[in-house]
């Protein structure tokens, strides 16, 4: 989104150069470096004690770190900042973006007041900076000021990195089917848009204005200014990281909870739609069919959660909709709050928003999970597969919002979902093996594939977090949270020997 990093461009090269990566990286590293000073500001404005003032050093040190490697980076490969990407380099800079981040974002959390070991900081960072939400610290309501906004600051960048790579670059490495939703999100319509550039500051806008507003109205729901902001960041990147360790229920406050319900819900949907309303053009944030789709799913399992409550003397009347229509928006948004622990709710429940865990938003949003689109097709073409048995003269098309959907769409899509769940339950068996129950290895294979946070149950529930679990399980599902953010393909074909040759 930086004026001078290169774009995608499809075509090969002989020889893979990774100067252009790692100038790109530079800007990145020097941007995020320049952002640990304001935690450090936070952290000496609010210094009670020597802790505190410990990790205001932390962060200023580990800011001149990064962007010291980050003007090396550009240094390295500034010549070639004019020039396009290809395909390869694409892959490739996916991928680096969220790991080299991932382990600076990692410095203060190891050297401030924190003090978490390697393993951990390098869990919690990913976490932050996939907005995956699931966190081994604990004692938050005790922490500096600028370890939480630190947090928060992660999935706000996060979010934004996110919904970048969803618009620009997995639909031209046609991942999973985003070549589909590329053709939804730039008909002829999108002419006022005309260059990549706006469309990118178009989004930031949104992005911007819609945190604003969270803040806002967190704030008109009687937060405190800090909590506000912080929250109102980890609510509109899907992230989910809370200043407190019982998450939004410390506040105990409705008004809070359908603040976080309309912004998680918001965060969901595609962003590109939002762009569309800055120009006037608000009509397909309801005639969208991927939109129309999620909404569905978010009803019906609100609906069912309700009923649950109310059948087994849960919660009853406006406490049992406001906790099924919370727990649904935190799990299908994959942001992973918690106003109520839902795994106190039966076995009913856990098989519900286990299901629900799989399901994500909408492309083009911040949320992960395999998205409303890919669940719409998938569907479509079981039902195709259906009709051919039993009519085997006929021809049943595929249609997307009206319009065809080409075979290799489908078979993208179909492929990655196999691939989805195929991951899903290596990464369970392999955490079972490490000795973890199925309940526990399971539920955390999918809360971090899908970047939801919190699993099922008493050892990664939404009331406990990741911190018991041994440092083999955290390597596993941090990458299991990038594998889920760059939507696996992105980073499997960097292990093909063919890649490296044209």
């Amino acid at each position: 989104m930086h004026a001078g990093i290169p774009t995608v461009e499809a075509e090969a090269v002989s020889v893979l150069s990774l100067r252009p990566v790692a100038a790109t990286l530079g800007i990145l590293l020097a941007i995020l470096g320049a952002a640990m000073l304001a935690p450090a500001v936070a952290d000496f404005a609010a210094r009670a004690n020597s802790r505190e003032t410990f990790a205001g050093a932390a962060f200023v040190g580990s800011a001149a770190v990064t962007i010291f490697v980050g003007v090396l980076l550009w240094m390295t490969g500034r010549g070639q900042l004019t020039r396009k990407l290809d395909l390869r380099q694409a892959f490739v800079l996916t991928t680096s973006v969220w790991v080299v981040l991932s382990v600076f974002a990692a410095l203060p959390l190891m050297w401030g007041s924190s003090r978490l070991s390697f393993t951990r900081a390098i869990f919690e960072s990913m976490s932050g900076l996939t907005t995956t939400g699931a966190s081994v610290m604990s004692g938050l309501d005790a922490m500096s000021p600028g370890i939480l906004l630190w947090r928060a600051l992660l999935h706000w960048f996060g979010g934004i990195g996110i919904i970048a790579i969803a618009i620009a670059v997995l639909p031209v490495l046609s991942i999973g089917g985003m070549q589909l939703f590329r053709t939804e999100s730039s008909d002829k319509s999108d002419k006022f848009l005309p260059r990549a550039g706006s469309i990118a500051k178009r989004l930031l806008q949104a992005y911007v204005l819609l945190t604003v507003i969270c803040a806002g109205c967190y704030l008109a729901a009687g937060l405190k200014p800090f909590d506000a902001v912080t929250l109102a960041m980890s609510t509109l990147s899907s992230g989910g990281f809370a200043n407190s360790d019982s998450s939004l229920s410390v506040f105990a406050s409705p008004a809070v909870d359908y603040v976080a319900i309309v912004f998680m819900l918001a965060a969901a949907m595609p962003f590109p739609l939002y762009v569309r309303a800055l120009s006037g053009d608000a009509s397909r944030l309801f005639t969208n069919p991927e939109v129309r789709v999620f909404l569905t799913i978010v009803a019906t399992f609100t609906l069912l959660s309700f009923a649950q409550q109310s059948l087994q003397g849960i919660a009853s009347g406006e406490t049992a909709l406001r906790n099924a229509l919370f727990t649904v928006s935190s799990l299908i948004s994959t942001t992973g709050f918690m106003s109520a622990d839902y795994t106190n709710w039966g076995p009913f429940s856990d098989s519900l928003f286990f299901v629900l865990m799989f399901l994500g938003g909408c492309t083009g949003s911040t949320s992960g999970g395999l998205k409303a689109l890919r669940l719409a097709i998938t569907a479509k073409a079981i039902r195709q597969h259906l009709k051919r048995i039993s009519f085997r003269a006929g021809i049943f098309p595929i249609r997307y919002g009206g319009a065809p959907v080409a075979d290799d769409v489908v078979g993208s899509v179909l492929s990655f979902v196999f691939l989805y769940l195929l991951t899903f339950f290596l990464v369970g068996v392999a955490l079972n093996m490490m000795g973890l129950d199925l309940r526990t290895a399971f539920s955390a294979a999918i809360a971090c594939l899908a970047n939801v946070g919190p699993g099922l149950g008493p050892v990664v529930g939404p009331a406990s977090n990741f911190g018991g679990l041994p440092d083999p399980a955290l390597w596993l599902l941090t990458a299991a949270m990038m594998l889920g953010r760059l939507e696996i393909l992105t980073v499997l074909v960097l292990f093909m020997p063919r890649f490296w040759v044209r």
